[in-house]
């Protein structure tokens, strides 16, 4: 059989066709930017720790990815019968497709989302908590523009189905492609060539959506931006802006020489059956540098990290500035009190935990914008000098992914120091880092301790403790074994801590 390639081109041309693209697109559009927004909704009831929303969502995923489109459709275009107070809506087939295509793919748009959502590191949710950002701005600032750029060649990939998909709603007598396409070859038996053209319609769609989709995976792939360092001039620029400005010591709030900054009082922490923490008691005073040190599965990390919320504490009080800053189960992570004092406790994580889709300068901007803790530029001021203190003002417009391990932790440092917090936490900021880079980021946090910030710093660097540090803690099996000065630990008679040292 011949095909007649007269007719199919004239096809290419038919006004019908062309109408039933429009209707297409429009329709194949609505659902896909509808699915694509409800459906991260979706995603997120599903990983919520409400029991509740993540049985709603569980079984709306779990029904609407079982029942058939085409049944759905039917279903839903025949519901005014039962009710006639949806006649108004549904009798429209665009309208009855519409909503039941959305119904269906938010379902599978929620699990793509749900991909994104755990292919992002829980140390960026980490690293945003302890900078004091609340759960929307954690979801809105840090983690969706990840998790998007995750799952975007999936969503690509599910509106193509979904513009094949909407060739069902011809069921429901939706003037689209395929229903055009069976009415003109039911007039004149022409099936293959009026196929064929059916056929083009569609891929003539998904061709020029899929090129606008890899324009905007170029646009956004992060990795593709290499941004050069900041020229000298610029750099000079901000330096003078820099030098205006009063010292960090002077920006950040303290309390009296006789009241700790920081008060641990018997605090307790369990994992099941195993004790973390054992009765913890120490105080760390305005100015004062405390390194905890210890063998690996002593608790030091577990520590640090109940002195800011990131884990919760069994029982016990943890007093900043002289407030009480969480307390058993009476002041949480979740108190307005904790959200109220988090800022003035800042946070340096052993795996940096820097923003991948932001550059330096806005990794450092970020949470004072989102505290909105002075003008835009003024913020920008202070970023850049905490920067220029860090040794990474060139670096400002830069990207993570173009840093080595020793100057992500920098900028991380820079960061932290950005809220002007009263008391830095560091978690082994140098145990992710080669041996060469190691030494680079001792010295910034030397030069801090030497302007009089008051820091807890976990780490296994034995010189680097004795040299800076007011006081040493020494923890085993989850109890403080020692609490003094350098002096008084190089000094000590007590055959476990002596065996400790020793092996550095």
């Amino acid at each position: 059989m011949d095909l007649d390639w007269s007719y199919i081109i004239g096809l290419l041309k038919n006004n019908d066709f062309w109408q039933a693209t429009l209707v297409v697109v429009k329709l194949s559009i609505l659902v896909w930017v509808l699915g694509v927004v409800l459906g991260f909704f979706m995603a997120l009831a599903n990983r919520s720790n409400s029991k509740l929303l993540k049985a709603i969502s569980s079984v709306y995923i779990w029904f609407f990815r079982s029942l058939p489109l085409l049944v759905l459709l039917v279903l839903i275009y025949n519901l005014p019968q039962v009710f006639p107070a949806t006649r108004s809506l549904l009798s429209s087939p665009f309208m009855a497709g519409l909503i039941g295509m959305t119904l269906c793919e938010i379902a599978y748009i929620a699990e793509i989302h749900r991909g994104g959502l755990l292919s992002i590191n829980s140390g960026q949710r980490e690293a945003g908590r302890a900078l004091g950002i609340g759960y929307a701005g954690i979801q809105r600032l840090i983690v969706v523009p990840q998790a998007i750029r995750v799952s975007l060649p999936a969503l690509g990939n599910e509106y193509i189905t979904i513009v094949k998909l909407t060739s069902l709603v011809s069921v429901i007598s939706l003037a689209e492609i395929l229903l055009v396409g069976q009415r003109i070859y039911m007039n004149n038996f022409m099936v293959i060539e009026t196929l064929l053209a059916v056929a083009f319609y569609y891929v003539f769609i998904v061709t020029v959506f899929d090129q606008l989709m890899k324009l905007l995976e170029r646009k956004i792939d992060i990795e593709n931006r290499k941004p050069d360092l900041l020229a000298d001039n610029t750099i000079a620029k901000h330096k003078k802006t820099i030098a205006n400005q009063p010292s960090l010591i002077q920006s950040i709030q303290t309390v009296d020489v006789d009241q700790p900054a920081l008060s641990v009082e018997k605090i307790e922490k369990s994992y099941g059956t195993h004790h973390v923490l054992k009765n913890i008691n120490f105080d760390v005073k305005s100015g004062e540098v405390v390194s905890i040190i210890g063998p690996s599965g002593s608790g030091k990390t577990t520590l640090v990290r109940t002195l800011n919320g990131l884990e919760s504490i069994d029982s016990g009080k943890v007093s900043l500035l002289g407030d009480t800053f969480l307390k058993d189960k009476e002041i949480t992570k979740d108190s307005a009190s904790f959200h109220q004092q988090i800022v003035h406790i800042g946070m340096v994580f052993q795996n940096f935990n820097l923003f991948p889709h932001k550059t330096v300068l806005e990794n450092v901007m970020l949470a004072p914008s989102y505290h909105k803790q002075a003008s835009k530029a003024q913020i920008e001021a202070t970023a850049y000098a905490m920067l220029d203190k860090v040794g990474m003002i060139k670096h400002a417009n830069k990207y993570p992914h173009q840093l080595s391990g020793g100057q992500k932790q920098r900028v991380a440092i820079a960061r932290t120091l950005a809220m002007k917090p009263s008391v830095i936490l560091f978690d082994e900021p140098t145990s992710a880092l080669d041996p060469q880079l190691v030494t680079e980021v001792l010295k910034v946090i030397e030069s801090l301790a030497k302007e009089g910030l008051t820091m807890v710093i976990v780490t296994h660097e034995m010189d680097f403790a004795f040299q800076v540090s007011d006081k040493i803690i020494f923890m085993d099996d989850g109890n403080i074994q020692f609490n003094g000065s350098p002096a008084e630990l190089k000094a000590t008679q007590d055959e476990r801590l002596k065996s400790f040292i020793g092996q550095f």
